[in-house]
């Protein structure tokens, strides 16, 4: 049995805290294939779930027995049957020479680094659809930029610490950006909004080698 740091959040949730955020994803890919009733969302954070609930259907303590049944999944390939979704991207980034300054790698090889690993997303903020993607191989760790951009272009690729990502929408960032890609990530005519909502599971092409 799984042991949880519960704790109720409002009347109808309760929030689980983690020490880490591969511990979030890795409990939130086991939810994908077990069975607890009365669960009705699960929002994601850097190290917490909120994990609502419909009262007519169960209460708190009933689903806290129900989460201490998960068994958290490691392996997010293995926890969703869904196909991953696949984002073409130009890689021109502007810094992209940057990164391979930071990292010692030759373009091709941060490239077949960025493409060649299946990404996560493990949580989504800082602007609606933005998605923070954590991947399968070791991180670059790449630090933010010293001074952030204004306006980062809508659909810019970019890294920062453990995390890729792509902007949704024109914006202030200081995240570097080694690419661009045309799918929109967060649009009001399709349900979700986010396309790349926590759980989603995302593979990067390199649209100049096509």
């Amino acid at each position: 049995m799984t042991v949880l740091d519960l704790r109720p959040a409002g009347r109808t949730a309760l929030l689980a805290t983690f020490d880490s955020l591969p511990q979030v994803v890795a409990f939130r890919a086991g939810l994908t294939t077990a069975t607890v009733p009365g669960l009705t969302e699960v929002v994601s954070g850097a190290r917490t779930l909120l994990l609502r609930y419909d009262p007519a259907t169960t209460d708190a303590a009933r689903l806290r027995g129900a989460l201490e049944r998960v068994v958290p999944s490691a392996d997010a390939d293995a926890a969703s049957a869904a196909d991953p979704l696949v984002i073409p991207v130009v890689y021109d980034g502007e810094d992209l020479d940057q990164v391979i300054a930071l990292t010692g790698m030759r373009r091709d090889r941060v490239i077949a680094w960025h493409t060649g690993q299946l990404w996560t997303s493990a949580f989504c903020g800082f602007a609606p659809g933005f998605s923070y993607l954590t991947g399968t191989e070791p991180s670059l760790d790449l630090p933010r930029r010293s001074t952030s951009r204004t306006a980062v272009p809508s659909g810019a690729v970019a890294l920062a610490g453990e995390f890729s990502a792509v902007y949704p929408r024109v914006s202030p960032g200081g995240w570097q950006l080694i690419g661009r890609t045309d799918v929109p990530m967060w649009s009001l005519d399709r349900e979700p909004p986010a396309l790349a909502p926590a759980g989603t599971r995302v593979r990067f092409v390199d649209a100049g080698a096509a």
